[in-house]
């Protein structure tokens, strides 16, 4: 019996361009039958956001991160030239043009592919981000469960 490749991925950038590096490079693997997974940490966390605003009770300083950070894949900016927000919008529009897959749409084709979504427990808690916030299909779990997937991983990428 074969055994199944596995890649593994930290997502730590909130940085849409960086994003979408990791679910291309995710969803390509699963199609090549490798089991995947992506552990999201800090501003990675930003992809697995609801787009919409969450109603739910927190502290001063986890309401004043919730208001900084992107809420959702569709509203973070771009590692270089980001321009104000004027990058993003420029770079989506061009995707368009090539038909190239816009971030959320390689989120959901990953969770098709069952790529294991993950989000970082510690994080989620430091950040002050509620289960509700976040997107259905994730999973929570701490570094030793990244550690046991890298482990055991053919690929393992830091973006």
């Amino acid at each position: 019996m074969i055994e199944k490749k596995k890649t593994t991925i930290i997502l730590f950038s909130g940085d849409y361009d960086k994003a979408m590096a990791a679910y291309i490079i995710a969803n390509g693997a699963a199609a090549f039958d490798h089991e995947v997974t992506i552990f999201h940490t800090f501003w990675g966390l930003n992809a697995l956001r609801k787009d919409e605003n969450i109603q739910v009770k927190k502290g001063f300083i986890e309401k004043m991160f919730g208001k900084m950070m992107p809420r959702g894949a569709n509203k973070m900016g771009l590692s270089k030239m980001n321009f104000a927000g004027f990058g993003p919008k420029m770079i989506k529009d061009i995707m368009k043009k090539h038909n190239a897959m816009p971030l959320p749409d390689l989120i959901e084709m990953a969770k098709e592919q069952d790529v294991k979504l993950v989000a970082c427990q510690m994080t989620v808690d430091l950040l002050g981000l509620q289960e509700e916030e976040i997107m259905d299909g994730v999973e929570y779990a701490g570094v030793a469960v990244y550690l046991a997937n890298a482990e055991e991983g053919n690929v393992n990428l830091f973006i």
